[in-house]
């Protein structure tokens, strides 16, 4: 594999990264063990796989070339080390070994506990951006591997096919062939070119409207001071687990989409949650960042990330729970008409604009401006219908963890596996030491529901 250059979201997200805000995302998997030496094999599995896997052999190196055309080179290539400067690309890493990556720990009796501590050490940049940590259980019955990769190297779709590649699945379905692909020649055909300058021109139309929202977004905020912190450096992780059946019940009764119904849990939950602890919900509609996937087959960045995102603000005040998710499949809808590259939430697009030395110098700036743009990030991470399983062990659960932005204090991720709902809750270690508590009050919120539902 070659050197490539970083596309412009995975630049950002690079840079965006200190010491007290790493930029990695992660997935807690809990397995059912066969033997008490189950995890010690699981870890000897992972290192002896990841050697074969040419994505966990990529790391990320920084880009200083002066910017001067190369006459000798073609002129594309001479244009991409021009604009290069203060770049980064991904290329192999010489030096890799995987067991630099992949660790063994001693027994733990709390695999959240663990993966909480473990979520606040950032990752080697000069290596490779990822991690795999074994941890076996104290029951001797089970063990986790909590899969950690810097969000420049992966986005969440990303980071779940690098991660399956080390595992086996239980029952693959049958692969769909690919459709064919048109052919593109280097150089545009003249009739495309009066489509290209409206593309250009819409693009700057978009940036124009991306910018006017954000400003639009910051103006009548009713957030919660427990949404927000000075950084600790320190986290706690927690994960629910909810029966599928159990949302699909609520869609088919209430309307929207199981999404929706996954939005409205946590908005109901977030109200519990500030009740019980006495910050209280009265008027509170945090901005819930919800990041859309526009990634395609075969792009121009295909390791690369392909976001965008909606901005919607939580009906945490409303206390109705079915009124808070006719709120949420309103505001969501309305997102969706409007499409993911207009509005507050696509601010990611902007980065498609910037050059590398902007991120470089800018990113800093960026990390901290996210405490005024959002309140709480609300992602979904999408995992195989079919079952996974390591070494002969399946995988029972698995909780996707989101990076924690600068100022904030909680993000929230939601994945389905085998028919179950699995939240990952990651908060800042210092101001939010009750996330059990939030924990609680997503089961209690999906209670809360169907019980609304049924009357």
């Amino acid at each position: 594999m070659t050197a490539d250059p970083l596309a412009p979201l995975d630049l950002a997200f690079w840079n965006i990264e200190s010491a007290g805000h790493p930029m990695h995302l992660a997935a807690l998997g809990v397995f059912s063990a066969r033997s008490p030496s189950a995890a010690a094999h699981a870890a000897d599995l992972l290192a002896a796989r990841a050697a074969a896997v040419p994505g966990l052999r990529m790391r990320i190196r920084d880009t200083w070339e002066p910017p001067t055309l190369r006459l000798r080179l073609p002129l594309a290539s001479a244009l991409r080390r021009s604009l290069a400067f203060g770049g980064a690309t991904r290329e192999p890493d010489p030096g890799f070994d995987p067991l630099d990556h992949v660790r063994l720990h001693p027994p733990a009796a709390d695999f959240h506990a663990t993966a909480g501590r473990l979520m606040g050490l950032p990752l080697r940049r000069a290596r490779p951006p990822w991690e795999a940590h074994v941890l076996p259980g104290e029951d001797g019955v089970s063990f986790a591997v909590l899969f950690k990769f810097h969000h420049a190297l992966a986005d969440g779709l990303r980071a779940l096919t690098l991660a399956a590649a080390l595992m086996d699945p239980m029952d693959l379905p049958t692969p769909r062939s690919r459709p064919a692909e048109h052919r593109r020649g280097l150089l545009p055909d003249v009739r495309e070119v009066p489509g290209l300058v409206r593309g250009a021109l819409a693009d700057a139309g978009r940036a124009l409207d991306i910018g006017a929202a954000v400003a639009r977004s910051t103006l009548d905020m009713r957030s919660s001071p427990a949404l927000t912190c000075a950084p600790s450096g320190t986290r706690r992780t927690a994960g629910v687990v909810v029966d599928l059946d159990d949302v699909h019940r609520i869609r088919k009764s209430a309307g929207g989409t199981v999404n929706d119904v996954l939005i409205a849990v946590v908005a109901g939950a977030l109200r519990r949650w500030l009740d019980e602890r006495g910050d209280g919900s009265e008027g509170v509609a945090p901005r819930a960042l919800i990041p859309v996937s526009r990634r395609r087959p075969r792009t121009a960045h295909p390791q690369g990330n392909r976001l965008s995102g909606y901005l919607i603000r939580l009906p945490v005040g409303e206390r109705d729970p079915l009124g808070r998710l006719t709120q949420v499949r309103t505001a969501m809808d309305r997102n969706k008409d409007a499409g993911p590259h207009r509005g507050a939430g696509a601010v990611a697009l902007l980065a498609e604009h910037v050059p590398p030395l902007g991120h470089r110098l800018g990113g800093p700036l960026l990390g901290q401006a996210a405490r005024l743009w959002f309140d709480v990030l609300v992602t979904s991470v999408p995992l195989p219908g079919f079952g996974l399983k390591l070494g002969g062990d399946p995988l029972g659960a698995v909780f996707p963890l989101a990076p924690l932005a600068p100022g904030h204090s909680l993000a929230v991720a939601v994945s389905t596996y085998r028919g179950s709902v699995h939240y990952g809750l990651v908060a800042d270690g210092a101001a939010v030491p009750d996330l059990g508590r939030l924990a609680r009050a997503v089961t209690e919120e999906v209670t809360t529901l169907i019980s609304a539902c049924d009357h």
